[in-house]
């Protein structure tokens, strides 16, 4: 760690709080609107999320952003992350913004393939 406190803000500084107990209220408060806000676009999945864009439907790239923004907030606040080193912020980020790239990547080929064999009826093998 670079010094022996904590740093007390989140949002890149926009809230500060005064102790660490009011600083992770605050987080687990904006990490219940967003799980809030994921529940309710699944119960009530909006015709207009429905559309597709890159072989996915609309509403599952929000589920796969706000996802990735809980797991930030989940690393760098409650996991400390934020008052380590650099060099050990970048290792940590620059690793799984490559992993997460990746298995985004997967994921949408090969559910793409599984829709394609689907939505045809045609099965070239059996598992």
């Amino acid at each position: 760690m670079e010094n022996n406190t904590h740093k007390l803000e989140i949002f890149r500084g926009l809230l500060k709080f005064k102790s660490n107990q009011t600083k992770i209220w605050g987080v687990l408060i904006f990490l219940s609107i967003v799980t809030t806000i994921e529940v309710v676009l699944g119960i009530v999945k909006p015709e207009i999320l429905m559309n597709t864009f890159l072989s996915t439907k609309l509403i599952n790239w929000i589920f796969i952003i706000l996802t990735l923004v809980k797991a930030y907030y989940i690393a760098w606040d409650f996991m400390h992350l934020r008052d380590e080193t650099s060099g050990l912020q970048a290792s940590i980020v620059i690793t799984l913004i490559f992993l997460i790239a990746y298995l985004v990547f997967i994921i949408l080929v090969e559910g793409n393939y599984i829709y394609d064999v689907m939505y045809e009826g045609f099965v070239s093998w059996n598992f």
